[in-house]
């Protein structure tokens, strides 16, 4: 009888190692954007509910925006203005301009990071279109609004006192589902291209 209840225990122990991988499997994906939001890691940006109180800083910054868009996805992407230049600690509002060039409704979805990586951990957004699904019908086009702040903190840290230029970049694709209701972070113009 012994030899079998060995056995058992060797199976009992290999189920529950395989399932401990498969729930490291489901987590890791959460943990890792976690991980990212927490720390900036690979450019990760952070998201914030208010512009910091501190004074902000005499220095200047330049932001320059980017934009990409999934071979897929019938869409013209582009930001209405190349750069901005911000003191950290200043609260900006720009815009991209999405426009849908298909013959048929879409929903995009967008990702972001910024350059150089070191700087994600100090680039706040207060309100993104990239937290939400945008649906665009057939010749639609809509202004979609980005408001963020570099941390003033950016420049007491000396890992990042030698940047002057962040880059902000987007990747529109598209949705899995196209849903049928475009809700964006800020008030958006839309209309209709001819």
């Amino acid at each position: 009888m012994a030899p079998r209840h060995g056995k058992g225990l060797t199976v009992l122990a290999l189920c529950a190692l395989l399932g401990c991988m498969f729930g490291l499997v489901a987590a890791s994906v959460p943990l890792y954007r976690l991980f990212c939001q927490v720390t900036g890691y690979g450019g990760t940006t952070q998201r914030a509910s208010a512009a910091p109180a501190k004074e902000v800083a005499d220095r200047l910054i330049t932001v320059r925006f980017d934009a990409e868009t999934a071979p897929d996805l019938p869409w013209e992407f582009r930001p209405l203005q190349a750069s901005v230049q911000v003191h950290p600690g200043e609260e900006k509002v720009i815009a991209y301009r999405a426009v849908n060039r298909g013959s048929q409704p879409v929903t995009g979805t967008a990702t972001f990071n910024v350059t150089p990586l070191k700087a994600g951990i100090y680039f706040d957004k207060l309100q993104c279109f990239c937290f939400t699904k945008q649906h665009l019908d057939a010749g639609q086009s809509a202004d979609l609004s980005v408001s963020f702040f570099v941390d003033p903190e950016i420049v007491d840290d000396a890992n990042t006192r030698d940047i002057d230029t962040i880059t902000l970049s987007y990747t529109m694709f598209r949705a899995k589902t196209d849903d049928a209701v475009r809700s964006s972070a800020l008030p958006t113009k839309s209309s209709s291209v001819n």
